[in-house]
C-alpha cells in the first residue's frame, strides 16, 4: 500500500548543536536503510522550508506508523499522511 506523507520538522532552535547534528546524521542513515528495504520509495524537498514529501510502500498503516516512528526525528515531525489508491487513468 502506498502513502504520501508531508513532513515538517520542528527541531528546537535552542537544541545543543552537537545533539542536533547527531539527530540529523542518524536520520539520514535511517532513511537510507528504509530506502534500501524498499519501504521509503521517494523523497522530495519543499523549497524554502524544513520539510519534505515522501512516498512510502508498506503493507498497511500500522507498518507505516512503525517506519515513521523509527526515524530519529519522529518526535519533532508534524506529519500528514495521505493513503493512495490506484487511478484508472494512471499512465503507469
Amino acid at each position: 500500500m502506498e502513502f504520501l506523507v508531508r513532513g515538517r520538522q520542528h527541531l528546537p532552535h535552542d537544541m545543543d548543536p552537537e545533539r542536533r547534528q547527531g539527530i540529523l546524521t542518524a536520520e539520514g542513515a535511517r532513511a537510507q536503510e528504509l530506502c534500501e528495504e524498499g519501504r521509503l520509495r521517494r523523497i522530495w524537498r519543499v523549497p524554502g522550508q524544513r520539510g519534505s514529501w515522501t512516498l512510502w510502500d508498506v503493507t498497511d498503516a500500522t507498518a507505516l506508523h512503525a517506519a515513521l516512528e523509527s526515524l530519529p526525528m519522529y518526535p519533532w515531525y508534524d506529519l500528514v499522511v495521505h493513503p493512495l489508491a490506484a487511478h484508472p487513468r494512471d499512465p503507469a
